[in-house]
């Protein structure tokens, strides 16, 4: 298993009046990556930000920006994110005509190449693709709106793909990250680490567990996180 665990507050629970200073913030504070929810209202019920949105953020930070797309067709946007900035590009495999395709168009852009998996996803798309990527994230609520809550079925989910991820290193020694999405918050982070995932995506518990007014509002939180995670350890 990968041991740096990674941090990527989600923008999608941030305030838009005030980005460039929000993810400045997140980071200030000791978030590694910054997650960046893209919706179309077509692939999922909710419409959110684009290509220009992430690169308006770009020179804010020097962290990684983590790319979601929940879009379809997702190829047409590929090129967009990568010259916006981003530094991972994920999408569902419902929504690619051709998932290799896609993801080598992901890495030809100079980006990393991520698959994510809904919570009623199978995960054989992995059986065909492994060589690919150089992330997995898996869902741990239905896609489209932040806030909800963690599905507890997504547990052994991440199990079963930490085995799969372990059983491919071993035996080609190429690393890829399991991130999880969805009700992550300081309560259940170290279930969620225990379970076998190294990379946390947390929208609503970070950007929606502070005040405006506090120039170290994120500090206490993302500490807290950091803290759960070390006691799974």
């Amino acid at each position: 298993m990968t041991t740096e665990l990674v941090l990527a507050p989600s923008v999608l629970s941030a305030d838009f009046a005030r980005l460039g200073e929000e993810v400045r913030d997140v980071i200030a504070a000791g978030a590694d990556w910054i997650h960046f929810d893209v919706m179309d209202n077509h692939y999922v019920p909710n419409l959110t930000v684009g290509p220009l949105v992430c690169k308006a953020i770009r020179p804010h930070i020097r962290a990684p920006i983590d790319v979601h797309l929940m879009v379809r067709p997702v190829d047409r946007l590929v090129a967009d994110f990568a010259a916006a900035g981003a530094d991972i590009i994920s999408f569902h495999p419902e929504a690619s005509e051709h998932v290799d395709r896609t993801l080598a168009l992901i890495r030809d852009q100079g980006c990393k190449a991520g698959l994510v998996f809904n919570p009623a996803t199978p995960l054989n798309w992995l059986d065909h693709v492994m060589d690919k990527l150089d992330l997995v994230l898996l869902m741990s609520v239905n896609p489209g709106f932040g806030g909800q809550q963690f599905i507890a079925s997504t547990l052994p989910k991440i199990a079963a793909t930490r085995a799969r991820l372990d059983e491919h290193a071993a035996r080609t020694g190429q690393r890829i990250r399991l991130e999880v999405d969805g009700g992550v918050k300081i309560d259940n982070i170290a279930e969620v680490a225990r379970a076998g995932a190294d990379s946390f995506v947390a929208g609503s518990a970070i950007f929606g567990a502070a005040r405006a007014d506090d120039p170290h509002r994120y500090d206490s939180v993302i500490a807290e996180l950091r803290g759960a995670l070390a006691g799974a350890a």
